[in-house]
């Protein structure tokens, strides 16, 4: 990667008795969570609105990110930029505690940015746990530095191999991927992390969730041992502390709406006597009109597309989207809901990493999250950008 230069139809309006239910049995959670946690008014915005202490032009970057920054309308810095952004320029190394939505992709590209443009012998590597997450990452690094001439390689599984050693001859500036591909590169020696002084790990928690623990080590083990860290996470649990405390030193610490959803994020739940009675109280909630956006979460990849395709059976616009997806087919989902053409979208947690959609409407739990935190991560999905959102958790009676 090169740094340089229709509404849907309302759906669900067919629906026959005679369809494909969904009275499979499933796996029930090993863990449940208090439901009140579940139930959340949306809090009134207007009166706790965020001063920010700075402007995009007070920070003292690179001119071309400043104009670039104009060019998008950016004036004033979300709070986890305000606070991030003038220690990440300074040197310092940043641990920034904040959920999805928050505009953190930002708060560590910007200062990394500024260093690769400032000094062209500087090396970033940014860690992503899933490939869509790496995808956005990226996106959002070659539009802030547009025109900068920097060279960037994208590494992550699911893709051919072949282009991604192509780019790693190039000497790329910055590197993004996810921690398996990365490993796998250095493992068949197409890449040296050894000058690689500028590292960015993101969403930290989910990348222990997903066992990573042992990867992600051993890549840090591999940067330069003189190196600025940025550390993000939704939440700063005993052992992403414990990860992060061997290599950072006297971090900045940035804590934006810890262990909890959105406030201007309406929760409440939704009880069921059985699969059936679910699924149809699931098919009403999705065809009332202002449902205009929608994240269904389900459990496992199995269950994730057998009610995509229940959904689909059903006359409602969907696509599916999980771990077990080819990365095209899961692109191409993405696409189609970024793009309106599909207004709901059915997804593991996992797989909905890296969503950045900023006028999803509702998230709807088909199935309640096991841990709070993945809770948090999927209402983080809606009310974005300012917008109300609203987040159903369906319950047993």
């Amino acid at each position: 990667m090169s740094y340089s230069n229709s509404r849907r139809p309302r759906s669900g309006g067919h629906y026959n008795a005679n369809r494909r239910s969904y009275g499979a049995k499933r796996k029930r959670p090993t863990k449940t969570i208090d439901p009140a946690r579940f139930v959340m008014p949306a809090k009134n915005k207007e009166t706790e609105e965020y001063q920010p202490k700075h402007k995009f032009t007070d920070f003292a970057l690179n001119n071309l990110l400043h104009d670039n920054l104009s060019k998008k309308g950016y004036v004033n810095p979300s709070p986890i930029q305000d606070k991030t952004i003038p220690a990440g320029i300074e040197g310092r190394d940043v641990i920034g505690i904040a959920g999805t939505g928050t505009g953190k992709t930002a708060a560590f590209a910007l200062p990394v940015l500024h260093k690769l443009m400032f000094d062209k012998n500087n090396r970033a590597l940014v860690i992503a746990p899933t490939r869509e997450l790496a995808e956005q990452i990226e996106a959002e690094c070659k539009s802030l530095a547009s025109g900068s001439g920097l060279f960037g390689a994208l590494l992550i599984g699911g893709t051919n191999i072949m282009p991604q050693l192509r780019a790693l001859k190039h000497r790329p500036n910055i590197i993004i991927g996810t921690p398996g591909r990365i490993k796998d590169h250095i493992d068949r020696g197409s890449l040296n992390l050894h000058n690689f002084n500028l590292v960015v790990l993101d969403e930290v928690d989910r990348m222990l969730d997903m066992g990573f623990v042992d990867d992600v080590r051993f890549i840090l083990d591999c940067t330069a041992q003189s190196r600025q860290m940025f550390f993000f996470s939704a939440t700063m649990e005993p052992r992403v502390q414990g990860l992060i405390n061997g290599f950072v030193q006297d971090p900045k610490i940035v804590t934006i709406q810890s262990n909890r959803a959105s406030d201007n994020v309406h929760q409440d739940v939704i009880r069921y006597r059985d699969n059936q009675h679910r699924l149809d109280q699931l098919h009403d909630l999705l065809a009332k009109d202002d449902v205009n956006k929608v994240i269904v979460f389900d459990e496992t990849q199995r269950s994730v597309e057998r009610l995509g395709q229940v959904l689909s059976e059903r006359g409602f616009s969907s696509d599916a989207i999980h771990g077990g997806k080819t990365q095209g087919q899961r692109q191409r989902a993405l696409r189609r809901f970024k793009n309106n053409e599909i207004n709901i979208l059915v997804a593991t947690d996992v797989a909905s990493r890296g969503i950045d959609i900023s006028d999803i409407t509702h998230v709807i739990n088909f199935t309640a999250p096991q841990e709070y935190e993945d809770y948090i991560h999927r209402v983080g999905r809606a009310g974005r950008a300012g917008r109300s959102g609203y987040a159903y958790t369906f319950i047993t009676h």
